[in-house]
């Protein structure tokens, strides 16, 4: 007992030295924001903004101009791409995108994150043996990339310090 003791404050020590720190819920510059579309990023953005637990999100049936500031979807776009055939033509290899484009800005007009795109992507391989199985590997992949462009964005809200 007295040996792992031995172990673990260097181990702490160690880690407190390096900085380390675990991630802690995003603050934000401002306290109200709207985001006024209904696609699935948003919906997701939307509950994790909420769940952050400093920011009010305003409802989608209020007015964008009652919030300090307006995050605008401008597209959510979800592509499939080939990307690999073997000798008799037949597909081997696919590439899911996912893309965001979006701006956050204030009800006055002043843009604080202009328009950006956002993009994710993944390849999948695809056996015809299994298409119900990569079927529902893709889905999950789509919304593997889902949270980690909300994540993404998420940071970049963040990141705004003065609006």
């Amino acid at each position: 007992m007295l040996r792992r003791s031995f172990v673990a404050i260097p181990a702490a020590i160690a880690l407190a030295a390096c900085g380390f720190e675990l991630r802690r819920a995003p603050e934000f510059a401002f306290k109200t924001i709207a985001v006024p579309s209904q696609g699935a990023i948003a919906i997701e953005l939307r509950r994790t903004l909420a769940s952050a637990g400093t920011l009010q999100v305003l409802p989608t049936t209020a007015k964008p101009d009652e919030a300090q500031v307006i995050l605008d979807v401008l597209s959510e776009n979800r592509e499939k791409v080939i990307v690999g055939i073997n000798a008799s033509g037949q597909v081997r290899e696919f590439q899911l995108r996912t893309r965001l484009h979006f701006r956050l800005r204030t009800p006055k007009g002043r843009e604080l994150i202009p328009d950006t795109e956002l993009l994710q992507t993944r390849d999948v391989s695809f056996n015809e043996s299994a298409v119900l199985a990569k079927e529902a590997e893709e889905g999950l992949l789509y919304r593997d990339m889902q949270t980690d462009l909300v994540q993404q964005l998420m940071r970049r809200i963040a990141a705004v310090k003065q609006i």
